[in-house]
């Protein structure tokens, strides 16, 4: 077996994801669990992060990058923020040590945008971003979409983020479709695609008229009650009056109509926004979020353990 360079994980909120990766950025191990933040303050965020390189067989003097609410305030420990505008790269500065651990832990900081009229702020995502243009030439202006619970839109200019918003719509779909007067409505929903004509109509809907959202959702019981609309429907309109909404506002908030969006997205999530760009007619290419969370912790590793790296060479 090759010998590994380090471990990349990215420690969201509720996921924990670890690659054990050789020195060209290769994958030689992965885990994957529901052990993010939220668990990992109670269990001890050492203990987690052991127990999964013990079950990769990993060297105990194997350095480890993280990227994500491992970071936060009420993570590990506090990586801070970056403020935009910022160059990708400076990211990487930022990253903090982790103190009395018995390996070398970096944990990368976030991005800030500290505008009083527009405050906001990203973790983990910085990585996947610094991985999506990692190898690329800096391209003028160019808008890129993340999907998730809270979906990011970024502004970049070059290396450059100028700019970002967070638009809650993973959440929303969540919260409305179990703690609103929709739930009834989508109790019995089965799963859709992207080209489910309800889905697509809705996200056209909302794209050309975001301004009505809280109108277009209610359409999801008024439609069940009148015309018929099925419990998948529902969801996929619900789901489908989100997404246009997100991508009208995501558009607005970039300042720019780019002529092209960069979707950084994997797994359901990238299929739905695939047809709901295709549904508005917006040009767009797809980078994997998994691919480009790794290559971002990768380029880390790079800058944070050369002389580590160039061991195992």
């Amino acid at each position: 077996m090759t010998t590994p360079a380090y471990a990349a994980v990215d420690w969201g909120t509720s996921s924990f994801r670890l690659w054990l990766m050789d020195p060209a950025g290769r994958i030689l191990a992965e885990r994957r669990s529901g052990e993010g933040m939220t668990s990992a303050a109670k269990m001890g965020f050492p203990q987690v992060l052991e127990s999964h390189l013990q079950a990769v067989e990993a060297p105990a003097d194997l350095s480890v990058i993280i990227c994500g609410m491992a970071g936060a305030r009420q993570g590990w420990i506090e990586a801070g923020y970056v403020d935009v505008p910022a160059l990708l790269p400076a990211v990487l500065s930022g990253a903090v040590e982790v103190p009395e651990v018995n390996r070398k832990v970096h944990i990368l900081p976030g991005l800030a945008q500290r505008a009083p009229e527009a405050p906001d702020v990203m973790r983990g995502e910085e990585t996947q971003l610094l991985g999506a243009l990692d190898g690329s030439e800096p391209s003028g202006e160019q808008i890129v979409c993340m999907p998730g619970t809270h979906s990011k839109w970024v502004h970049l200019s070059g290396e450059t983020v100028s700019g970002f918003s967070t638009y809650m719509t993973g959440e929303l779909f969540e919260v409305v479709s179990k703690h609103s007067v929709l739930a009834h409505s989508l109790a019995d929903a089965g799963s859709f695609d992207s080209d489910h004509p309800v889905f697509t109509a809705a996200v056209r809907a909302a794209f050309k008229v975001p301004q009505r959202l809280t109108n277009l959702l209610f359409t999801v019981r008024s439609g069940m009650l009148l015309t018929r609309l099925t419990s998948t429907d529902a969801a996929a309109r619900l789901s489908g009056v989100l997404i246009g909404a997100e991508i009208a506002g995501g558009l607005s908030s970039s300042g720019s109509q780019a002529a092209s969006i960069r979707l950084v997205a994997s797994g359901r999530l990238r299929g739905l926004y695939e047809g709901a760009f295709a549904a508005v007619s917006l040009p767009f290419t797809t980078i994997d979020a998994d691919e480009a969370v790794r290559a971002g912790l990768s380029a880390a590793a790079r800058q944070i353990l050369p002389l580590q790296l160039q061991r195992t060479t």
